[in-house]
């Protein structure tokens, strides 16, 4: 029987032993059938510019990475983070001033490394002193939103000519214009992702306009999602909802608690350092409403909707709740907004992908053969 076994393994397709990589107890989507409609739900992303606004759906993309980056945190490791869009914002600044005042192709690549790299960094060093200084629970929150809160207070009085980094104005609630167009590459050999589409034209399909930069978008959220999905799945990925679940009992058996909330909370920040990057590439400017506290809340807003236990429950959840944000504007936007949230905490604790999946699968399995959402609701079995 060993002998069947082994040559089943070593007869195993290369798109299985693939798939096996992003599969687990710990994300939703462990199907053919998944697969397929992740493949098709891709695709239909690809081609949506020729029928709709790519410009707005650009955008909303760029924050499904910032919704990521909470989920990652405050999902899988349990550490609730108001102070993302710190993160964001420092990642965004970053570049910023990098790419104004070295204007180069070399220089704005180098400013995206920089806007990225600022991101994790920043969050390095307050996830440092909060949780190798003790600090836990909901006293980890209040500290980052008080951070949000300080940085939103700085960066608002930032708008006298005093206030600059070389040729880089802060600007204060004017705001950094003027930040160059991402280009990425050096000099002689790079390549520039504008933001505005220009029109293309393909036999038999006729003429659309396409943006280099809402292609970029894609394919680094795709990635993203992806290479979580194998974190998540992996030990270290298990180790990490081992602590969500019982940061006591995960200690006892010998993990290092603290280092891997430190590590997530760093690769949080640069997660959400990327998104700011992007954010400042797409709209050349930048101002300190991204310290806001209600743009703090949204990505709170997004993951809980979604599911916090759920990578895909963040994505889909910041794409749906930003496009009806941005349809109905104003004060009636911000009352959806709470009313879905109250909803959610009241009648789906576990968001409305979580939920939609356990529909999808009773109706194919019966009831009670169901799984769970992206990550069980007891501590996982790590491994050493």
């Amino acid at each position: 029987m060993s002998r069947n076994s082994a040559n089943g393994e070593a007869n195993r397709s290369l798109p299985g032993r693939l798939r096996s990589r992003f599969e687990g107890p710990n994300t939703i989507g462990e199907s053919r059938g998944f697969w397929v409609g992740f493949a098709v739900a891709v695709a239909a992303l690809v081609v949506y510019p020729a029928f709709g606004d790519g410009s707005q759906l650009s955008l909303f993309m760029v924050l499904a990475l910032l919704g990521l980056s909470l989920s990652v945190v405050w999902g899988y490791s349990g550490v609730l983070s108001f102070g993302q869009v710190v993160f964001f914002g420092i990642g965004a600044y970053t570049f910023g001033v990098v790419s104004i005042n070295f204007a180069t192709p070399g220089g704005i690549t180098a400013a995206v490394v920089a806007g990225i790299v600022g991101g994790g960094v920043s969050a390095a060093i307050l996830g440092y002193f909060m949780f190798y200084g003790g600090v836990r629970d909901v006293y980890v929150t209040i500290i980052t939103l008080v951070s949000t809160i300080v940085m939103h207070t700085f960066m608002a009085q930032t708008a006298g000519s005093e206030w600059a980094i070389g040729e880089a104005a802060l600007g204060g609630f004017n705001g950094m214009p003027d930040i160059p167009l991402l280009t990425l590459g050096i000099e002689g050999a790079s390549y520039q992702f504008i933001y505005n589409p220009f029109p293309m034209r393909i036999i038999g399909i006729g003429s659309f306009e396409i943006s280099p930069f809402y292609y970029l978008v894609l394919l680094l959220l795709v990635g993203t999602y992806l290479g979580l999905r194998v974190l998540v799945n992996s030990d270290y990925g298990r180790v990490m909802v081992a602590v969500r679940e019982d940061e006591d009992r995960t200690e006892m058996f010998g993990y290092n608690v603290t280092r891997i909330k430190f590590v997530v909370f760093t690769l949080g920040g640069a997660l959400a350092g990327l998104s700011g990057v992007l954010y400042a590439a797409r709209n050349v400017y930048i101002d300190p409403t991204v310290f806001s506290l209600l743009f703090a809340t949204l990505p709170v807003i997004w993951v809980s909707i979604g599911g916090r236990k759920s990578l895909l429950g963040a994505v889909v959840a910041t794409l749906a709740i930003e496009y009806l944000r941005i349809s109905m504007a104003g004060e009636l936007a911000l009352v959806l907004l709470g009313t879905l949230l109250l909803v959610t905490i009241l009648v789906l604790p576990s968001g409305f992908v979580p939920w939609l999946h356990e529909r999808i699968v009773e109706t194919r399995l019966g009831p009670g053969e169901a799984g769970g959402a992206d990550a069980p609701d007891t501590p996982s079995e790590v491994s050493d």
